[in-house]
């Protein structure tokens, strides 16, 4: 108390002695604003800004490495005025598409059951068969111009000099479908092909993949399937903005306000998807493509034509599928997640905190603010994130630590 009770008694001579500050103080509105901003500033101090919580089991290989990290020190500080998750989530998008768009090299792959994707290589220092490659899957309605992939090809090439290649899922990127199939969480058999493809094509070449928001989950569900059979293909893994719990995240989606119309805008995108290119859905009764256009949200859109095109009962058997919670045991790649507690797509009580904790393989990095693939940070952001940071210096100590993590991970 006789220490706040000085703090208090020298903030006042302070603004005694300072003629600007006694003016501010002296004019009501001004004064009210100046003691809003001092309370709000005192609050993010106080409770916004914190240090990530690493989630992994103590004393192993990986958390050693990880721990080493020196952005698992420092603390998150969020943009100040721009804290809210759903600001964070929007405004991020907006800073981050100031980038200009990447030219890349587009290979078009086909995959056995006919169907085509636009693979977008950046493939500087080409010259050497052991450069490392960073395999990028974008979220929902993404591809490899998306702003927060951008961000990271722009990170793993000129900061850690990586290959890296942007896998658009079918029908995205600019490439039409070539058939009536197109992509769903969990399902990993299109993913499959493409790392079989990828080690094919450079097989001394060490391959980390990262996956963001539905990319995250696809490729979540692609190291629970494969399991040991995935390390001789992966070197790591990195999942960003992950929902662990689908069932979770679209309760959340649905809230009324601003989740509600995220989850609208991502609907109306895949609606409008479908519908450039219905001549390829109408020869099934499958779905009713009059009532799959009709959706509004993504567990109408999923009931209506997701879950059905892929052969489940009902969308909640699909969300079962897709949902990562009770897999965390089975991933056997070191896997590093970022994930924001405030993310409107993913409930902090939902993320799989214990089973990170028991695992050799997964560690989950938490902040408390920060998103849907948001994690702004700066007074003026400049479009180059916490998230980025984060990815730049994991991807240097994974490829750095190569022959440690084949061998002890």
């Amino acid at each position: 108390m006789v220490a706040f009770n000085e703090f208090v008694f020298y903030c006042r001579q302070f603004v005694v002695g300072h003629p600007v500050l006694r003016s501010v103080l002296g004019h009501p509105v001004l004064s009210a604003s100046a003691v809003a901003s001092c309370g709000i500033y005192v609050y993010y101090s106080a409770y916004v800004v914190q240090r990530p919580t690493l989630h992994c089991q103590q004393g192993t290989v990986f958390h050693n490495m990880l721990d080493r990290l020196a952005i698992i020190k420092e603390e998150y500080r969020p943009t100040f005025w721009c804290w809210e998750p759903r600001l964070q989530t929007i405004l991020a998008s907006v800073v981050r598409n100031t980038l200009p768009d990447i030219d890349y090299t587009r290979e078009v792959f086909t995959f056995k059951d006919g169907g085509q994707v636009g693979l977008d290589w950046m493939r500087e220092g080409e010259g050497d068969p052991a450069k490392p490659i960073v395999l990028i899957l974008p979220g929902l309605t993404g591809s490899s111009q998306s702003e927060y992939v951008k961000t990271f090809v722009n990170v793993a090439r000129d900061e850690v000099g990586a290959r890296c290649v942007v896998f658009n899922f079918r029908g995205r990127g600019g490439l039409a479908l070539k058939s009536p199939r197109t992509y769903c969480a969990a399902n990993s058999d299109d993913l499959s092909e493409i790392v079989d493809h990828i080690k094919k094509e450079y097989p001394l070449a060490p391959v980390l993949a990262v996956g963001i928001s539905l990319g995250g989950i696809i490729l979540g569900n692609y190291l629970t399937d494969q399991q040991e059979a995935a390390r001789s293909k992966l070197l790591a893994a990195m999942l960003v903005s992950v929902c662990y719990d689908t069932f979770e995240g679209c309760k959340s989606l649905e809230k009324p306000g601003l989740n509600l119309l995220l989850n609208r805008h991502l609907a109306s995108c895949l609606v409008e998807s479908i519908k450039e290119v219905k001549q390829l859905f109408e020869s099934t009764d499958t779905w009713d493509l009059d009532l799959v256009f009709s959706s509004r949200t993504i567990r109408e859109f999923d009931d209506r034509f997701t879950a059905r095109m892929f052969g489940y009962g009902s969308v909640s058997e699909y969300y079962a599928a897709a949902r990562l919670y009770g897999k965390i045991r089975d991933i056997k790649v070191a896997t590093l997640a970022l994930n924001a507690e405030d993310d409107p797509f993913q409930p902090a009580d939902s993320i799989p905190y214990q089973g990170a904790e028991k695992s050799t393989h997964v560690a989950i990095l938490t902040t408390k603010y920060g998103g849907h693939i948001g994690f702004m940070e700066g007074s003026i952001p400049s479009g180059h994130f916490y998230s980025d940071r984060v990815f730049s210096q994991y991807l240097q100590a994974v490829f750095s630590n190569k022959d440690m993590i084949e061998q002890y991970v």
